[in-house]
């Protein structure tokens, strides 16, 4: 089956993953250990995924105060404004390769766990967002990756038949949930690895 479509994660893909000064500026914020702090993510983020938050800093209120700690508004906001600015730095590399796949015909998608207020900066913000030609989010469609449902909306925008498209994500779960409904997956190993992966597909991606 030929690949039409071709889709990407964001955070870790399409951006850099947070440098470790963000991890160092929130444990200065908010008193807590970068482990205590990632064991919080790891128990709850999926509602911050999920759009059950207004904004990152209500996000980070309550997550914070599942650990006992009660920080000010102040302190809340810029919490979530260091939350946000880990995830701006955008890969280069990954967007020539997000191009290039659009300009060889194949439509190009976004499938991103993201949360509401980050998704409305990066709209403003990051041009292939509006270059992509299907995307879809997990605040706005309330599912997250890897829910099998989040990757039937995929489907359904770039509108082709599951193996008919290409995903790339830094997390393996996500790719194995992707693969048991016969998308083509592979976890992120950078934008040559990817465009080497691509080559290796044939049906006209070997000029990529």
């Amino acid at each position: 089956m030929n690949i039409k479509a071709v889709a990407f994660d964001y955070g870790g893909v399409i951006c850099f993953l947070p440098p470790p000064e963000t991890g160092k500026e929130l444990e200065r914020l908010t008193g807590l250990s970068f482990e205590t702090l990632r064991e919080l993510n790891r128990q709850y983020r999926c509602g911050y995924d999920r759009g059950d938050y207004a904004a990152t800093k209500d996000y980070y209120r309550f997550i914070l105060s599942r650990a006992g700690v009660f920080p000010d508004d102040a302190v809340l906001e810029r919490a979530g404004e260091t939350e946000k600015d880990g995830w701006k730095r955008i890969n280069d590399e990954t967007v020539r390769l997000m191009r290039d796949i659009k300009a060889a015909g194949r439509t190009l998608g976004i499938l991103s766990n993201m949360p509401g207020d980050f998704l409305v900066w990066a709209r403003r913000n990051i041009p292939v967002f509006a270059e992509a030609d299907a995307a879809v989010f997990s605040c706005e469609e309330r599912l997250i990756k890897p829910e099998a449902a989040i990757y039937a909306k995929l489907r359904e925008r770039v509108g082709v038949d599951y193996g008919e498209i290409v995903f790339f994500d830094d997390l393996p779960d996500n790719i194995a949930a992707a693969r048991e409904l016969g998308i083509r997956g592979f976890v992120w190993e950078g934008p040559e690895a990817a465009r080497n992966t691509l080559k290796g597909l044939g049906g006209g991606f070997e000029a990529l």
